[in-house]
């Protein structure tokens, strides 16, 4: 289904077409009872198909898929939809899936591509969308509409609750949410120095180091001899050479395999690549002629081995280099940037075949030369977001939610350069002690919530505790006009 949006709404744009576009939106009502209030799914930056997993039976998913919904894989969405008799509904961030307002992606089309557009649409479905097959209005202000949201969509739902709160929205809980944002974010990587295996992590750091060494020295020779080593000499620039190789481990960048971030208490939605890297960085039974390896630059570094060199090389030529295909290592279609023509095509290319991910700030003027109405900024405007509050971003039934293990977490409400945090029935928070991004977000289903992993099940029971405290209060709400 799909609801009609304004695609100029917020203020700040100059206006190229004031017309409306289709937004779809995909609900779950197995749960729902009269009087019950409606959860909203913040679908952040991908399709709504990718996220029917937060839905038990929506309109329109298909059999195949529900069958794939056990109590063993249910999510935060639905353990409150089963708590509370609510209702459950995702609605399609805009420029994502077929949520888009036009046919191709230019600079000036991009234009509305913005957080302010963004949670003008949440606060605008809440007031007009239509529940085929439910009776009644349940629409905002006169139903509690309760957001959730994890990572970007986090974001999202603090920025929406703190901006529509007073005559919308009536709550939300942002996961992980990144409400701060920084040019640059070597922090990324603290959590992972702290709590991965110190073995892999001293082997990774001093192999790092003597690359460092190698490029201080311009030494073209020994660094053409590293590239080889890992089956990437073919990569001209060492730029995406030390992109490439620390693909295993993540960043603050679009990477193609899953890295620290993935990690989950839930083997049904984690994935543990990070650790099978480790292994193979660390192995102790590594065939000779991998631990050979370790050896083969030491000229270069008064005769020290690098040690796990083998491990980590074997790796990306195992896992890594044959996600090209048939594709050089060079191309743009694998581990190579800098071709500025591969990047001029994604102005006119129809929205669904547009890697966004992988058009980073780095290539955005190669992608998306200057337009009529719109250009790209030298660098990015941070105070369009942070001006939400950065570390502040608070408002009445706002729930902050984030993981002491989570790569982004300095760039969240619980970070380490936020001040002490003190939590009320009326803007709770809570830092859950080993957890990852937004880690709340998966389950076992309401009624097995129990059976779960201690800090898990007692973020689930604090989160279904909060939101009844918030609908218990709801009929006393008076919403600003």
């Amino acid at each position: 289904m799909a609801l009609h949006q304004k695609v100029y709404e917020a203020a700040g744009f100059a206006a190229i077409e004031k017309s409306t576009f289709k937004q779809r939106y995909f609900f779950d009502s197995s749960y729902y009872r009269p009087g019950g209030p409606v959860y909203l799914y913040i679908g952040g930056e991908t399709s709504g198909e990718s996220r029917f997993e937060n839905l038990r039976n929506g309109s329109a998913f298909e059999s195949a898929w529900v069958t794939k919904i056990t109590a063993e894989n249910q999510t935060v969405i639905q353990i409150l939809m089963q708590a509370t008799n609510g209702l459950g509904v995702i609605l399609e961030n805009r420029y994502y899936g077929e949520s888009y307002p036009f046919n191709a992606s230019s600079t000036d089309q991009l234009a509305y591509m913005s957080t302010e557009q963004t949670i003008a649409d949440n606060a605008y479905f809440a007031q007009h969308v239509k529940f085929p097959g439910i009776e009644g209005n349940l629409s905002a202000p006169d139903t509690p509409w309760i957001l959730y949201g994890g990572s970007l969509a986090g974001a999202q739902t603090a920025f929406s609750v703190k901006t529509y709160g007073n005559s919308t929205l009536y709550g939300g809980i942002a996961s992980s949410g990144v409400t701060k944002v920084k040019l640059a974010y070597p922090e990324w990587y603290d959590p992972i120095q702290k709590f991965a295996p110190q073995d892999c992590v001293s082997r990774i750091n001093g192999i790092v180091d003597k690359m460092d060494s190698l490029v201080s020295a311009d030494n073209a020779k020994a660094i053409q001899q590293l590239k080889d080593i890992f089956g990437l000499g073919a990569l001209e620039d060492i730029r995406d050479f030390a992109m490439t190789i620390a693909f295993p481990i993540g960043g603050p960048m679009s990477y193609p395999t899953n890295t620290w971030q993935e990690l989950n208490w839930s083997p049904v939605y984690g994935a543990p690549d990070f650790f099978e890297f480790c292994h193979n960085v660390t192995d102790v039974d590594i065939p000779t002629n991998l631990s050979a390896v370790d050896n083969e630059l030491a000229q270069y570094t008064n005769g020290e081995a690098w040690t796990g060199l083998g491990g980590w090389a074997n790796y990306v030529k195992q896992y890594l280099i044959p996600l090209c295909g048939v594709e050089p290592v060079n191309s743009v279609y694998c581990f190579g940037t800098q071709n500025r023509k591969s990047h001029a095509h994604l102005v006119e290319t129809p929205p669904d075949e547009v890697d966004v991910e992988r058009t980073l700030q780095q290539w955005c003027d190669w992608a998306f030369p200057k337009g009529k109405y719109n250009s790209i900024p030298p660098t990015p405007n941070l105070d369009r977001w942070n001006d939400y509050g950065g570390y502040d971003v608070q408002a009445d039934r706002l729930a902050h939610v984030d993981g002491s293990q989570d790569p982004w977490l300095d760039v969240c409400y619980h970070s380490n350069d936020a001040p002490q945090r003190y939590s009320t029935d009326l803007r709770p928070e809570l830092l859950i002690n080993g957890a990852g991004h937004h880690w709340d977000s998966y389950g076992f289903g309401y009624a097995n919530v129990t059976d779960e992993p201690q800090f898990i099940r007692e973020a689930h029971l604090w989160e279904i505790r909060t939101v009844k405290r918030w609908l218990a209060d709801f009929k006393s709400w008076k919403p600003s006009v």
